[in-house]
């Protein structure tokens, strides 16, 4: 047996007893539990694979995986980048219950131009959220992790301290290292480390984790797929011949998970799962949504999602019901007969039986809470300074409603919310792309939402950004160069 696969075999103390193998619901056998395959790819939007209407990008693959099962046509991260979005997944929760809201700090930005200070960010996951992995590991099933974690770099919040018995974490090669590797992104390795798993735990139920790099920048493909896509050329929605290539080089990881799933003859009984941690880049237009990665219009949080499970998923079937990635955690759940306990909150609801059954969901709302400011703004931003400001959103029905933290806590708030445009509105049923704002004449839906919204983030505990900045409105040290140099004053 290679040291990537041998069983990395935690302490008691680290599952905390959270979960006992009981059924929430439906009641599925020992030998009937199905394997869980989730296919996780990092920053892959909504428009960037052929099933979902791309001009440019061949994912033959994720469209025969999305064909032989279901579409979610409004499928969401639960938050806007990387980081968050993986602890939203990993612990089944809504930001504001771990308090990883950004990559790195949610104080990223011109200081001078924020007008209330955020909320505090944490890098790491505690030990003590008991994760999807140690949920699945005290419901006897085998767990595996290969590629981008992003919850931690050091014990206590590696993967193998969070459930997972077998681990094989790596960062994509640099652009100087990439000049002489033949595996971009190290697709290929986390391929491999995937389907070995899969082969030694053919006999017993597993739960395989595969977090892709790709597509995250920079951009990197093998050299033969990037000659193919520059002599393609571009088309009308996508026009980055290099992001494409590196697409269909990730595209070929999934034909390869697929094949290997048949080739075990495990196809009936494994369950597989394809989506993203968040909305597209730039560089891949997902007109016609708004934004890209880090912002909560639609470009920044809707992302693909396909599901099939022969035999139990119709294949073409399509479902427009709004689902979120913390809902994948109380899915597998019931997927492996494992109750939670009533220690663990758990925002998400099952899909087992939307999947298979199209039976409705119980909730009417999904929510966002992002209390800081992302810099680097991108077409579709609020301003021209921030990608994101502090916000918080609901989704009820067709209708979405942004929150606005600064405006709402510094400008009179419920009080003046007609006229300090604290809140934006759309009727994504008739505005996808989120250009019409209709808080100001579809006020009773407004004030409803907001409601809602209120009391979620009481439920939750969310906090807002609310504190003001003092050093708002300074001018920056340019401008005070410039301003000493003008009145003859300028030190060195």
């Amino acid at each position: 047996m290679s040291r990537l696969l041998q069983p990395v075999f935690l302490m008691t103390i680290t599952y905390l007893y959270c979960f006992v193998a009981e059924s929430p619901g439906q009641a599925f056998e020992p030998k009937q539990r199905p394997n869980i395959v989730l296919i996780f790819i990092d920053d892959m939007g909504w428009k960037d694979t052929g099933a979902n209407g791309s001009d440019l990008y061949e994912t033959p693959n994720i469209d025969a995986l999305a064909a032989d099962g279901l579409t979610f046509t409004n499928a969401y991260a639960a938050a806007g980048n990387c980081e968050p979005s993986r602890a939203c997944l990993i612990s089944g929760q809504y930001t504001p219950r771990h308090h990883m809201y950004a990559v790195s700090s949610t104080n990223r930005g011109p200081q001078q131009k924020m007008r209330v200070l955020p909320i505090p960010n944490i890098n790491s996951l505690p030990q003590e959220n008991c994760t999807i992995a140690n949920a699945m590991s005290e419901a006897g099933y085998a767990t595996g992790m290969f590629g981008k974690w992003h919850l931690g770099k050091q014990t206590p919040h590696l993967p193998v301290d969070q459930g997972f018995q077998s681990v094989d974490t790596m960062n994509p090669p640099s652009a100087k290292i990439f000049e002489q590797t033949a595996d971009p992104k190290n697709i290929s390795r986390i391929t491999n480390g995937a389907c070995d798993f899969m082969e030694h735990h053919r006999d017993e139920p597993f739960f395989v984790y595969i977090a892709h790099h790709a597509t995250h920048m920079g951009i990197q493909a093998a050299p033969a797929t990037m000659a193919k896509f520059s002599s393609k050329g571009p088309g009308k929605q996508h026009q980055n011949t290099a992001f494409a290539a590196m697409n269909a080089d990730m595209d070929k990881s999934v034909g390869r998970v697929l094949q290997k799933i048949k080739s075990l003859g495990i196809e009936d009984n494994t369950i597989i799962f394809f989506t993203s941690d968040n909305g597209g880049l730039p560089q891949s237009p997902q007109t016609p949504l708004r934004g890209f990665k880090g912002m909560y219009y639609e470009g920044g949080i809707r992302v693909p999602m396909f599901v099939r499970w022969p035999g139990k998923i119709p294949a073409g079937s399509t479902s427009h019901t709004p689902v979120i990635n913390i809902d994948l955690y109380p899915t597998f759940l019931e997927l492996a007969s494992a109750a939670r306990s009533d220690d663990k909150a758990l925002d998400g609801e099952s899909l087992v039986g939307l999947v298979t059954a199209a039976t409705p969901l119980k909730r009417q709302s999904i929510f966002w809470h992002f209390p800081g400011y992302l810099d680097r703004a991108n077409p579709g931003a609020r301003d021209n300074e921030f990608r994101t400001r502090p916000v918080t959103v609901i989704r009820k029905g067709d209708w979405k409603l942004h929150l606005f933290h600064e405006e709402w806590s510094l400008d009179g708030g419920l009080n003046k919310v007609a006229t300090n445009q604290s809140v934006e509105l759309y009727d994504l049923s008739n505005d996808i792309g989120e250009h019409e704002n209709l808080a100001g004449t579809a006020s009773e839906k407004r004030d409803e939402l907001i409601s809602d919204l209120l009391s979620w983030s009481q439920k939750v505990d969310a906090k807002f950004a609310q504190e003001p900045n003092p050093k708002y409105g300074t001018p920056t040290n340019e401008k005070r160069k410039r301003k000493k140099k003008r009145q003859g004053t300028t030190n060195p």
